[in-house]
């Protein structure tokens, strides 16, 4: 029913781990976390946030999951890291259970695109292109952070720094290949991780540039925790939280990685 993250009374965090779980065992659809950002006001009116909710057919078993935590009318913004089908392709659809005033935030590069997972009819006013220098948002009272993560590993890419945990929620950076554990949470071992997060790293990362200068970004934060659209395990406290940056700043991935094979043209075909 969603594991909760941080919760301070009038603040909360809560993953949904386990929805694409069982396929992914199954060697189909990949495992995605979903997250779910609830604060109150003064007042004691509650607001919902929904981050990167996932494709289509996580519509259903996520909205009955949502409802022991907020009524879906009070979720008020969808985020989306970046345009990949496993982060939002159900974000139209969801504006049948949310709010009228509900907003979906997506980079002003994939703007355009989104809409192609809904209807033709569907209003292009609900969306509010973010900037690549991101930007700040109030979510009822709490102070959300956009961070830009461009090529980290969509060109259009962004992650979400919550005031109020001290939480970053990294989209696809941090990604660990399932492990197996099949359990969520934290990182134990930092060095015996690796093995489990260096192969997508390598291969979705575009550049060490581009992690050198996130890890410069992020180091100006107060983080407590870092935790990944995908995987079974985040990295919560400072030591863990550095230790993370540290290895992200140094990755040697994506075109650092390429060669003149890595372009070649392919040799004679093969009978299949």
């Amino acid at each position: 029913m969603g594991k909760v993250l941080f919760d301070n009374g009038s603040h909360k965090c809560i993953v949904f781990d386990d929805i694409m779980r069982e396929s992914e065992l199954k060697g189909g659809d990949i495992q995605s976390n979903q997250f779910l950002i609830i604060h109150g006001d003064a007042g004691g009116y509650e607001e919902g946030l929904l981050f990167d909710p996932g494709g289509s057919k996580l519509i259903q078993p996520l909205h009955q999951r949502l409802k022991s935590h907020v009524s879906t009318n009070r979720i008020k913004k969808i985020v989306l890291s970046h345009q990949d089908p496993d982060t939002g392709a159900g974000a139209a659809q969801w504006m049948m259970f949310t709010n009228t005033t509900t907003k979906i935030y997506v980079s002003d590069l994939w703007v355009r695109f989104i809409p192609h997972f809904s209807r033709s009819d569907f209003a292009q006013e609900v969306f509010v292109p973010v900037p690549d220098k991101g930007m700040r948002i109030d979510h009822n009272g709490a102070e959300i952070i956009l961070l830009p993560a461009h090529f980290l590993h969509s060109p259009g890419n962004f992650q979400l720094y919550d005031t109020a945990s001290k939480i970053l929620f990294s989209g696809d950076l941090g990604t660990s290949i399932m492990s197996g554990e099949n359990t969520f949470g934290p990182v134990v071992d930092f060095e015996a991780q690796v093995k489990y997060m260096e192969g997508f790293h390598k291969r979705y990362l575009a550049s060490e540039k581009a992690c050198r200068l996130w890890a410069q970004m992020v180091r100006k934060l107060d983080i407590e925790a870092i935790v990944p659209q995908h995987g079974e395990r985040y990295f919560e406290g400072k030591k863990t939280v550095n230790k993370f940056i540290d290895w992200i700043e140094n990755l040697k991935c994506g075109v650092d990685l390429f060669s003149n094979e890595s372009y070649a043209v392919p040799g004679k075909s093969t009978a299949s």
